[in-house]
């Protein structure tokens, strides 16, 4: 398995991991928008001799107040449920972290699972003032500075693309 940047001949596997791998197709359609409307994206892809078996996308993010702040967010990543737990996920994650860090970001958000993403170095965003502009648990809510120091001082609530009402 190899994970590259996603090319426009994978555009229909992307949707139907996505569509696979959630409850609706809202996500996958989320792909789409994100894709045509915000810039930059990191769309990458996991591939399995031509089969795309993952995917994960990180689209930027505001935060209330410092909008100078280079903060992207991670969302949606997807594995084809067959696949599930062999590590695809954390592969898609570690290079799209390592992404975000090449192309100048100094931070990440997540909304996720509570007991995964800390693997990663995820903490509550809760812990440096930050809210989400969604109603949800505290927990999962999370940020990952990318360079050291980054949030300090900062606090606001975290503004997606105006895709991500419609999921």
């Amino acid at each position: 398995m190899i994970i590259r940047i996603e090319e426009q001949a994978d555009y229909l596997q992307i949707y139907a991991v996505n569509a696979s791998a959630f409850e609706t197709s809202a996500e996958a359609n989320l792909v789409n928008v994100l894709r045509r409307e915000a810039r930059p994206v990191i769309s990458l892809v996991a591939d399995e001799g031509g089969i795309i078996v993952g995917h994960i996308m990180f689209s930027p993010v505001l935060l209330s107040g410092h909008p100078d702040l280079k903060i992207m967010g991670l969302g949606p990543m997807a594995v084809v449920p067959e696949v599930q737990r062999k590590g695809i996920g954390a592969a898609l994650i570690k290079t799209g972290i390592e992404k975000c860090k090449a192309l100048g970001y100094g931070a990440v958000i997540v909304l996720g699972h509570s007991g995964y993403y800390p693997r990663f170095g995820f903490v509550s965003a809760v812990q440096y003032g930050i809210s989400c502009e969604f109603d949800v648990p505290e927990e999962v809510f999370m940020v990952l500075e990318l360079q050291q120091g980054y949030l300090e001082g900062v606090h606001g609530i975290i503004r997606y693309h105006s895709a991500f009402k419609n999921v």
